[in-house]
């Protein structure tokens, strides 16, 4: 399907409201969000305004570096361009997301990691034939993913299925406004920067043409991708080494990027697979020890903050369910057991 015309519904003031709304969920107490919220009719109309006389401008970005898990550059935007960003996504989503294949789990309704790690199973159990056969498994990452994109090959790629010049130029406007340093030559920008919601849609867009090879070129039945991470099962272990060479030139001659040398793995199943978080077997499935680790930090940094009045009790039990939550997904009863101890132990440690 071929839409048209989405940039009246983009730019509607009503579009822009509900946008807003969603965007100040978890960031109520963040000073740019206030001092937005202070004057929020006119700085919303004014955005309107721009975008319907076609005068706006993107943004330059704040850059700063965050530890999840792994050190990550971020670009953060104005609240004024990050509502936008909302209100594109809200209308842009639903014309692309009905293309993407079923196993492309990351920032989709209905996914996510749990969802792919799940099917990760399911597979095996199929290619296994229950277990009772070997299930091999290649898994590939590609390098600097969101700092390598084609900005080119990204427009063309949208523009397959967005019509309207206005909105064309609206696209075109967000995705020009970061270049990373992965750029050579100022006429052939790359690079989404990690922390526009953008970005993330664009990301699928993108990678939908690797899942659309996968399936229907290479005719890979148990394929799962989530974000630039990527996992092929099969029962021979020669065939994950003889399609390497097929999708490293699919990505490097359609999409300008190159697989991690250092990250590609071929594994059997009941040696344990790394898998979004989590360690996948035939059997059980275990949390990641980085994943432990990082999960007892994070509490431990909660309950400190609470035991010195910085943080509400609310915020608290809310972090606590949400790890808890995490590690009810693994076969980790043991683990669970001992961090519902340690936590019971700090919070009454006064």
């Amino acid at each position: 399907m071929v839409v048209h015309n989405l940039f009246d519904e983009i730019v509607k003031i009503d579009n822009l409201i509900t946008s807003w709304k969603e965007f100040r969920i978890g960031k109520k107490d963040r000073l740019d969000t206030i001092e937005f919220e202070r004057n929020l009719e006119d700085n919303l109309w004014e955005l309107h305004q721009e975008l319907a006389d076609k005068t706006y401008k993107h943004s330059g970005y704040t850059s700063f570096f965050v530890q999840d898990p792994k050190l990550r550059h971020i670009h953060k935007a104005l609240v004024r361009d990050r509502v936008l960003h909302h209100a594109i996504v809200k209308h842009v989503n639903p014309i692309f997301d009905k293309t993407f294949i079923h196993d492309s789990y990351s920032c989709r309704k209905d996914k996510g990691t749990h969802r792919g790690v799940e099917q990760l199973i399911r597979y095996a159990r199929i290619v296994s034939k229950n277990n009772t056969q070997p299930c091999w498994i290649l898994k590939c990452d590609i390098r600097k993913f969101f700092a390598s994109v084609d900005q080119k090959i990204l427009i063309d790629i949208i523009f397959g299925r967005i019509r309207s010049i206005h909105t064309r130029r609206l696209l075109e406007e967000v995705i020009s406004s970061f270049s990373s340093d992965r750029t050579v030559d100022p006429s052939e920008p790359k690079g989404l920067p990690i922390g526009n919601l953008t970005s993330q849609l664009f990301a699928n867009i993108y990678l939908n043409e690797l899942d659309q090879f996968m399936k229907h070129e290479l005719h890979e039945k148990h394929y799962i991708r989530y974000a630039d991470d990527f996992v092929i099962l099969h029962p021979q272990r020669e065939h994950c080494f003889e399609i390497q060479d097929l999708i490293k030139d699919f990505l490097k001659d359609r999409l300008k990027l190159e697989l991690h040398p250092n990250k590609i793995t071929v594994r059997k199943l009941s040696q344990g697979v790394d898998f979004l978080g989590y360690v996948c077997f035939p059997h059980f499935i275990l949390p990641r020890i980085k994943t432990e680790k990082r999960i007892f930090a994070k509490i431990y940094e909660k309950i400190k903050s609470y035991n010195q009045g910085s943080l509400s009790y609310d915020s608290l039990d809310h972090t606590i369910h949400s790890y808890l939550g995490i590690l009810s997904h693994s076969n980790s009863f043991i683990l669970q057991q001992d961090l519902e101890n340690q936590i019971f132990f700090r919070l009454n440690k006064q």
